[in-house]
């Protein structure tokens, strides 16, 4: 098998599924949001604070090409923003086989509105923002995918089976 590669917006599942993915498949799992945190010694949202969403973007790409480097098999879980960079779709294709876990916005929403972590939850009317960014992103994301799994009402049993089914044997 090659490299399963996890794409979708925040809340639809990416770490959870990339984490059982590991260990169904015996294969180590990444986080590319986790590594870059781990490489800069800050989180996320201290990287866009001092150095904005462009450098962070540039560091995304950055993981891509480091992992094309490596022939490990493994399950990979991309931050929600990383497939809006055409070079990354590019990227993400050469690295594996990507699958889009798409969620509705009620379902993120459900998932993810006690999670005071989370920027884009803090302010008003967060299900109206997950709704437009979502119908912003989800031509990239479907652009990016090889399969688009629908997460909506499944458990993450379910999902991990749609994706054994479907996953190269390559």
């Amino acid at each position: 098998m090659r490299n399963v590669i996890l794409i979708g917006f925040m809340g639809s599942g990416k770490t959870t599924v990339g984490l059982r993915l590991s260990y169904r498949l015996r294969r180590p799992v990444i986080d590319t949001d986790k590594e870059i945190e781990r490489e800069e010694k800050r989180t996320i949202s201290d990287i866009f604070a001092a150095d904005g969403e462009s450098y962070f973007r540039d560091r995304e790409t950055s993981c891509l090409r480091k992992l094309l480097q490596s022939k490990e098999c493994r399950i990979i879980s991309v931050g929600g923003g990383l497939p809006l960079r055409e070079e990354n779709r590019r990227l993400l294709h050469k690295l594996g086989q990507v699958f889009y876990l798409k969620a509705s916005a009620e379902t993120i929403y459900e998932r993810v509105k006690h999670d005071t972590a989370r920027p884009l939850l803090q302010g008003d009317d967060p299900q109206g923002k997950i709704s437009r960014m979502l119908a912003e992103r989800d031509g990239c994301y479907a652009a990016a995918a090889d399969v688009t799994i629908d997460v909506n009402g499944k458990d993450f049993e379910h999902i991990l089976d749609e994706i054994e089914a479907q996953a190269d044997q390559a």
